[in-house]
């Protein structure tokens, strides 16, 4: 494993528990991938875009928690979007294993450690 990498995690706030789940494998000491969680912990407030702007600008890459909540995010969709105007590359991990949104403009994987471990390694 290389350099531990720097990871906006986009996901809509219904799915809080998954981004929750993502980090705790990435602890691991038998994780195959860690990386610096950079997600919005807090809940929005004033500036909220500008301080998300920054995080992904300092991010290598994002990863997208798709889930059928993802359609009625629009804090994740401006996330993506924001995403992609500053040139990061984008991964979509499905957040549930009976969950298989299309989130148009996401090309989304299974959860597995080789597909997120794979992307973050590529970063």
């Amino acid at each position: 494993m290389a350099d531990e990498k720097i990871v906006f995690v986009a996901f809509a706030i219904e799915d809080e528990r998954q981004r929750d789940f993502l980090k705790g494998q990435s602890l691991s000491p038998r994780a195959p991938y860690k990386f610096i969680d950079m997600s919005v912990k807090e809940a929005y407030e004033e500036g909220w875009k500008d301080k998300v702007r920054t995080r992904i600008k300092r991010s290598h890459g994002v990863i997208v928690l798709v889930s059928k909540n993802s359609l009625s995010s629009t804090g994740q969709q401006w996330e993506i979007t924001c995403a992609k105007e500053e040139g990061k590359r984008i991964r979509g991990i499905w957040a549930y294993t009976n969950d298989r949104t299309n989130l148009p403009g996401v090309s989304t994987l299974t959860w597995s450690d080789t597909n997120i471990s794979s992307f973050i390694d590529s970063l």
